[in-house]
This record gives C-alpha cells, structure tokens and sequence, in this order.
C-alpha cells in the first residue's frame, strides 16, 4: 500500500513542483521590480508585460504590427528552417555513419562548414536573398542542420557491434543492417538532435532579425531596444522562450511515444 501511494505522489510532484518554481520566479521578479531594486526603465516587470501582451494584440503601434503577425512570421521561418535542416542533416548523418565512401566524400566539407558560426552566413543571405523568408529560411537550415548531421552520425557510431555481428552471421546485407539495426539504434540521438536544432534554429532566427527584418520577434525585441521600451524587449524574450518550450515539450512527447514502441 505505501508503495503504491509513493508511486501516486511522485508523478503528482514532478507536476506540482515545476508549476510552484515558475510562479515563485515571477512572484520574485515582481517584487524586485516594485520594490524599485531594478528601475523599470531597465527591467519591465511581469504584469507590464502582461498588459503589453493584451495591448499589442490589436495594436500595431509602436513597431508597425501586431504581436500575432511578429509571431506567425518567426514561427513560419524557423518551423521552415528547422524541418529543412532535418531533412537534410539527419539522413546526411546516419549515411556518413555506417557506409565509408559516402563518409570519405562528404565529411570533409561537413568539417569545413561546421565551425562557422550560424550568424556569418547573415551577410551572405542578405545578399543572396534579402531580408525575406528565404534568408531567414536559408540561415536556420545552416544552423540546425550541424547538429543533426553530428549526432545522427554517432548514434550509428554507438550501434551494438554485436548486434551487427549477428545481423552479419545470418547473411544480412549492409543495407539491412542500415535500416533494421543501425536506425533505430541511432533514435534517441537523433531525437536529441531534434532538440539542439530547435535551440539553435530559435537562436538563429532572433539573431537574424535583429540585424535585418521587418516583422518577426526578434524584430520586436530591436524596437524595443531603438525605442527605450523594456517591455516589448522582454515581450519579445518571453514569446521566443515560451514558443520554443512548446515545441520542445511537443518533440519530448512524439519521442517517448516512438521509442516505446520500437522497445514494444
């Protein structure tokens, strides 16, 4: 009986808890805020915030549009950016992991782009594209494809050799072993590419319009900074941090969903 109750009260904390951590995070940033520890001039507290949220739902001033329009913007580019950078560098990864000639031709331009920092490419892609979807679209897939490739390459790295030893015993080809073994072997690292890409596609994107854009959150934040607005900065903060939490919660979910079943 008392295991069972252990058992009832731990998911009931690890619910509770996360929910009493944020709140007293922003009880604690509105008490700053109004004791006068922070002047708002530097530092907008969470119900101004707030308040701004609901104004800049119907209001496009000061930065030209409304929050809706900054957010579908920057959730179009970086969803775009993001899912181009996995159809690219997942399968770009777990080829160069198992098959060698297919290693020997591609890795070394993977290691000649992958120090380049994401935010260089922004030059290039305004000259190339402009300041449009195409070169928001163009940087992200820069971005987030490094991570893929990296770590799709050495989840079939860390394949059970015995396992391949086996597969090869009983006559399978490199191919079968490749999908059969290899792939799926390689999923919870391909799912923590999953999530480093995200991270980076949303650092990408912000960075990105900060320098050029017209419309976006991280567009939003700029104006915040050229107006002396802390509000819409951390306006701008928030909805980044809070749309890509949400995206990650949803990644978290489809990955326990998938590995269960192939343990199944």
């Amino acid at each position: 009986m008392a295991y069972e109750e252990v058992k009832v009260k731990k998911p009931l904390m690890l619910t509770i808890l996360p929910v009493i951590s944020v709140g007293s995070f922003f009880i604690l940033w509105e008490l700053v805020i109004d004791s006068g520890l922070v002047p708002r001039t530097m530092l907008a507290s969470p119900l101004e915030v707030v308040k701004l949220f609901v104004v800049k739902l119907s209001q496009v001033n000061p930065d030209g549009a409304t929050w809706q329009v900054h957010a579908w913007t920057s959730i179009k580019e970086a969803f775009t950016g993001y899912i181009l950078s996995l159809l690219i560098g997942i399968p770009l990864g777990l080829t160069m992991g198992w098959f060698r000639i297919f290693e020997g031709v591609t890795r070394p331009i993977f290691e000649i782009l992958r120090p380049i920092p994401s935010i260089a490419w922004i030059p290039l892609a305004i000259y190339w594209f402009g300041i449009g979807l195409s070169g928001k679209v163009f940087i992200i897939t820069m971005a987030g494809f490094i991570p893929c490739v990296i770590n799709s390459y050495y989840g079939v790295q860390m394949t059970n050799p015995t396992l391949i030893q086996m597969a090869r015993t009983y006559g399978a080809s490199d191919w079968t072993i490749f999908t059969r073994i290899c792939i799926p072997s390689a999923l919870p690292m391909v799912f923590g590419a999953l999530q480093i890409a995200l991270a980076t596609a949303w650092t990408t994107l912000v960075a990105a319009e900060l320098i050029a854009a017209d419309t976006g959150l991280g567009f939003l934040i700029t104006m915040g900074r050229k107006l002396t607005l802390p509000g819409l900065v951390v306006l701008g903060m928030v909805s980044v941090g809070l749309t890509g939490a949400f995206i990650g919660v949803i990644i978290d979910m489809v990955e326990k969903r998938l590995l269960a079943g192939i343990r199944r």
